[in-house]
């Protein structure tokens, strides 16, 4: 039998409640921990209540970048990068529950209940990315294998397809309904769409009137907008729900980290040369607000309450902890060399992640 109008103005009510209430929640439960990848070290573990580094865990590979938490906090899933794997931890203790092969060079990684998304590139040759308008010691665009996405069976351990991407890969992105792949291809200028249960590819956007090195990539919370970082256009470009460009928005040097907060009011963009987090207006797309940050700061997270921002700056060795409402700087994590990549348990909004 349906159900009446009222019981369902109290189930959306419930649901309501649900959402509000959820990060308060998590906060009574403790307030969590923050895990950053040290491109030069191993994963450091922040005491988001003291925020102070409780433990740094090593791992078997070298140069951790991305990493993401499991949705049930199980699991930690990190890239290493220089042997082609990604680590899977027992969060509770730390400890490797087993390697995983992915490819080249695995970069970016994005977490989906048990399942993973890595991006690896195995025609790369490794290095710093080349200069703006540099092209010295390249390969011609023609002889290079594009970028996969490796899916992963986190309980299972195991690659159980690839999608192959655009050159160099750089950001991973799902759409609202969640059936399809959104992923900046740097190299090409362009964000590519892709079904993830066929790995066919959807839609190609070609960025190169906008700009060049399509990086962070992020969706709306209500699903009716895309957004994505060009870092050598100093600028970042708003998709509508079919994946058009409507929009470019001026920022400071270098954007990368992306993220709107829990809301959607609010987008926020780590302008890593300028040394700059951004806030804008996610209606109008103007500037309203900014903080310093530290060196090469490319991601960033809030705490599952909402109250504070991590930063990971790669070249100052730290994560500046921001007043989510102010900006104002609360604390300066000192870390090993290079972290790269932040993200929370219980699962916050960031560049990285998004709880699901």
């Amino acid at each position: 039998m349906p159900s009446s109008p009222s019981v369902r103005s109290r189930t959306r009510w419930l649901a309501a409640v649900v959402a509000v209430l959820a990060p308060a929640a998590a906060a009574a439960a403790g307030a969590g921990r923050a895990y950053v990848s040290n491109q030069g070290g191993g994963l450091a573990l922040i005491d988001l209540e003291t925020l102070e580094v409780a433990e740094t865990v090593d791992l078997r590979g070298e140069e951790p970048r991305g990493l993401g938490v499991t949705a049930d906090g199980r699991w930690i899933v990190v890239a290493t990068r220089k042997n082609g794997n990604i680590e899977i931890l027992d969060r509770s203790t730390g400890k490797l529950v087993r390697q995983v092969r992915i490819g080249k060079n695995p970069e970016f990684v994005r977490v989906r209940g048990m399942t993973a998304f890595v991006s690896y590139e195995p025609s790369s040759e490794g290095g710093p990315p080349p200069k703006r308008g540099a092209a010295a010691g390249r390969k011609d665009d023609d002889d290079d294998e594009p970028a996969h996405i490796a899916v992963v069976d986190l309980a299972a351990g195991k690659v159980v397809r690839s999608l192959k991407a655009g050159l160099e890969t750089e950001g991973i992105e799902f759409s609202a309904d969640g059936k399809r792949l959104l992923l900046t291809n740097e190299r090409d200028n362009t964000i590519s769409v892709h079904d993830i249960a066929s790995g066919k590819l959807v839609k190609t956007v070609d960025l190169k009137r906008y700009g060049e090195r399509p990086r962070g990539i992020k969706r709306s919370p209500d699903g009716q907008h895309y957004v994505a970082t060009l870092e050598f256009a100093n600028a970042f470009v708003v998709l509508d729900a079919k994946y058009d460009v409507v929009r470019s928005v001026t920022t400071g040097q270098s954007p990368y980290g992306i993220s709107f907060d829990r809301s959607g009011d609010r987008l926020f963009v780590a302008a890593a040369k300028s040394k700059l987090l951004q806030v804008f207006d996610a209606k109008t797309w103007e500037p309203i607000a900014e903080a310093p940050i530290g060196d090469r700061c490319w991601h960033f997270t809030f705490t599952p309450d909402d109250a504070r921002i991590l930063v990971a700056c790669g070249r100052s060795n730290e994560v500046i902890v921001l007043d989510a409402k102010t900006l104002a700087t609360v604390q300066r994590v000192p870390l090993q060399s290079l972290p790269w990549g932040v993200v929370t348990y219980p699962k916050a909004v960031g560049s990285l992640d998004w709880p699901e």
